[in-house]
């Protein structure tokens, strides 16, 4: 970044960053299960997640789900494939000047948001009150569910042509289960544990296990912030006493500046820029107090006057028309042969009944002879006889949705042909 010491000494956070001879590293880049190597391909074990992510299917699918404003027409609203762009991008930039991994800080930044739900968090919301009222599981959030997704759920073919299981490293699952933005942290330090992933009960539990996982964290903070006003000005749905009031904390924030909007760039060059100048590997990454300040009343200005907008109220009754009448269905085949039953229906509901039977063969013990035929060769997760694990099948189902292949198969659902 262009003049960013402004004559003021960065810290260099090389000696705690995720490179060899950190005590840290070994176990950073570990992984569950070992994952094939050629002699010629130098890439490290960070730069092969981050590519591992970008061919996976849940990472394509992200140009279709909400970020703020659902299923729009408008390329120049921001989609959740943008917003994990945007973070990779500050993320990397932090990394540059503070001298951390940055492959490392890519891979986190670009598969945070693989298992989020269709819908934005209002989709989170309504299917943590189904996993809540059927009792499947202790809570539905989102971070916990990008790491069942890099886990269990996302696959790549082999040499051979067998889709097998991502298998990330250790850090890169630790930095997208420990990512959650939506909390206010001044200072970030990480975590000196090893711990099993799976147990972290709720999101931002705990701070991530490496530094590039709290830049990742608070990338994904600075991302977020002013592209949600950008939208809402293309839109044009706030009011000017809005405006008069976005202007007012542009001017507080920013004295010494001609500002006349929050721009993504602007506002993200401020933030990076304070971030870097006042963070150092003793204390951990910082925040000064003013800019900790805006950024609190930025995202309280965004709360109150864009997520809870009422132009916003139709489509949170309609995402959770969508999100139940799809999950009501699903759960109607389970009894008996659960796949029979699928394709009793295929008649009426093509779409679902072809999606979501190839799903169960992927990912459980039934028709074995398709998921050879098919290549399978994942893990497998779900019991199809057991209910509550039938149930977790259609909320991860569900829970892969685009926008549009929701509303589709939706559509699918209420319609008569």
């Amino acid at each position: 970044m262009e003049n960013i010491t402004e004559n003021k000494k960065i810290a260099d956070f090389s000696k705690v960053a995720t490179f060899k001879g950190n005590p840290k590293y070994e176990q950073a880049i570990s992984r569950l299960v070992p994952i094939y190597q050629t002699y010629y391909d130098q890439r490290s074990p960070f730069e092969r997640d981050e590519h591992r992510i970008l061919h996976c299917t849940a990472y394509r699918r992200l140009k279709n789900k909400t970020q703020v404003f659902f299923a729009t027409d408008n390329d120049h609203i921001c989609t959740r494939i943008e917003h994990v762009t945007h973070v990779s991008s500050i993320a990397e930039t932090i990394a540059k000047v503070l001298h951390l991994n940055s492959e490392l800080v890519n891979a986190i930044a670009i598969g945070h948001d693989l298992g989020h739900a269709p819908f934005g968090h209002q989709g989170e919301y309504i299917i943590n009150d189904l996993v809540l009222k059927y009792d499947i599981q202790e809570r539905f959030w989102h971070e916990k569910n990008s790491l069942n997704f890099i886990d269990n759920i996302e696959t790549l073919p082999d040499y051979q042509g067998h889709q097998q299981n991502l298998d990330l490293t250790y850090a890169v699952r630790d930095g997208i289960v420990c990512h959650c933005g939506e909390v206010n942290d001044q200072v970030l330090k990480p975590r000196d544990e090893f711990i099993d992933l799976n147990e972290i009960k709720y999101a931002s539990h705990l701070n991530a296990f490496t530094y590039e996982g709290c830049a990742v964290k608070l990338a994904d903070t600075m991302a977020y912030l002013s592209r949600d006003i950008e939208d809402a000005l293309i839109y044009d749905i706030l009011t000017d006493n809005q405006k008069k009031e976005l202007e007012h904390i542009i001017q507080i924030a920013f004295p010494n500046e001609k500002l006349q909007n929050v721009s993504t760039n602007v506002l993200t060059y401020f933030l990076i820029k304070d971030l870097c100048l006042n963070s150092n590997p003793e204390e951990g990454l910082n925040f000064s107090d003013s800019s900790f300040k805006v950024m609190s009343v930025i995202k309280e200005y965004n709360t109150r006057n864009i997520c809870n907008h009422k132009r916003l109220a139709p489509f949170r009754k309609y995402a959770r028309l969508v999100i139940e009448t799809i999950f009501e269905k699903l759960d109607e085949y389970f009894g008996g042969g659960v796949l029979y039953n699928l394709e009793s229906e295929r008649k009426y509901y093509p779409n679902l009944v072809e999606y979501f039977k190839n799903w169960l063969v992927k990912y459980s013990s039934a028709a074995l002879d398709e998921k050879e035929k098919n290549c399978f060769y994942n893990k497998v997760i779900y019991d199809i006889t057991n209910q509550k694990s039938y149930r977790q099948a259609v909320i991860a189902f569900i829970s892969a949705m685009a926008d549009r292949f929701a509303i589709k198969i939706f559509n699918e659902i209420i319609s008569f042909k």
